[in-house]
């Protein structure tokens, strides 16, 4: 654990609210408390400190996120305390990616909130953390197709404003509800206007029809792929597919066991795809909801995969060739990323790459 949070790492699949760390959110509920909200304060605390959740516990807390991020002030709160926590986890670049959301009740409009999480990225930057973040915004599966136009839209506006902040396009929520493939003209607009996709698929099974016709866009990254290969439900096609464009996987061990979609870590898609030596990122897609962190997910494929120290420094240096951001970028990464292995390893650094 000691060597995997001293590892400078790269997060690419973390959603602002399931995010949240259990601090966070206790201090967000004491604050509405003391102005006279009765939000289920106990029923927040009896489930985050269990640590391994069921689906219920995992809906149920979502619920009381969404209660408590429905104004900018915590919008700002949230995103600035998960930026720290992740530059304390020693990960030097990271895509936060969220839903743009509107709630009349509190004044709050999509813009609004955009610009409250645009904000708290602008003011961690300005305290020279050693973190890069830019901002991904997702299409919920349970919107119709023109919110996902207007959230494209979004992205677009904001990328220029927010001076590249916004890189891509997310595709999330229930992936059980509605079709992916009705929103492949947005997808297709998004790319057109500079914007990378990031997409969750084949998270659950009997999908591959809307799959196969996502992947051929194709998408700049996949969320999960759970079910893509002929061991699980997918099939041969959809691999084939995914190898050919070396479409990276955003890969989150502790959410797929613990939301159930995997039945035990050692039969997790990271192996699968690790093995033939594919792009993969390891991730941690709601550190809050899932109680995890992105040490404790590399930890977690080491141990379950037999994964040495060197070999994890280059899944993690490797992960820099997919981010969204720069060139530019990509070379001050690697650089951080050499500095650290002629440290650590004492060793010739092509070696190590």
């Amino acid at each position: 654990m000691e060597f995997c949070r001293s590892l400078p790492k790269i997060e690419l699949h973390a959603h602002i609210n399931g995010s949240i760390s259990e601090k966070t959110m206790q201090e967000l509920l004491q604050k509405r408390s003391q102005e006279g909200s009765k939000d289920p304060i106990e029923r927040w605390t009896t489930t985050i400190e269990k640590g391994d959740k069921s689906l219920d516990e995992i809906f149920a807390m979502f619920k009381v996120i969404h209660q408590i991020s429905n104004n900018t002030d915590a919008a700002y709160k949230i995103t600035y305390d998960i930026i720290h926590e992740f530059a304390e986890d020693n990960v030097k670049y990271v895509e936060l990616r969220t839903t743009p959301r509107a709630v009349p009740d509190t004044g709050m409009t999509k813009e609004l909130y955009l610009e409250s999480v645009l904000k708290a990225i602008a003011d961690c930057e300005k305290e020279d953390l050693d973190i890069i973040v830019k901002l991904i915004l997702a299409i919920d599966r349970r919107s119709d197709v023109n919110i996902a136009n207007e959230t494209v839209d979004l992205a677009v506006k904001y990328k220029q404003i927010s001076n590249g902040k916004v890189i891509g396009i997310d595709l999330s929520g229930d992936p059980s509800v509605n079709d992916a493939r009705d929103f492949i003209p947005a997808f297709k607009c998004a790319r057109s206007k500079g914007l990378k996709l990031a997409l969750h698929l084949a998270e659950v099974l009997d999908q591959n029809a809307e799959t196969e016709s996502v992947l051929d866009l194709p998408p700049d990254r996949i969320g999960h792929g759970t079910f893509l290969h002929p061991e699980v439900g997918g099939t041969e096609s959809l691999v084939a597919k995914v190898k050919q464009h070396k479409t990276p996987l955003e890969l989150c061990l502790t959410s797929n066991v613990k939301g159930r979609t995997v039945k035990a870590f050692d039969n997790h898609q990271f192996k699968y795809w690790y093995d033939m030596g594919h792009p993969c990122v390891v991730c941690t897609d709601d550190k809050g909801v899932f109680a995890t962190s992105l040490s404790k997910e590399y930890k977690l494929a080491a141990e379950t995969f037999d994964i040495s120290q060197q070999d994890l420094y280059q899944l993690s240096y490797k992960a820099i060739d997919h981010i969204f951001d720069t060139e530019d970028t990509k070379a001050i990464l690697r650089q951080k990323w050499c500095t650290f292995a002629e440290n650590t390893f004492k060793a010739n650094i092509r070696n190590l790459q």
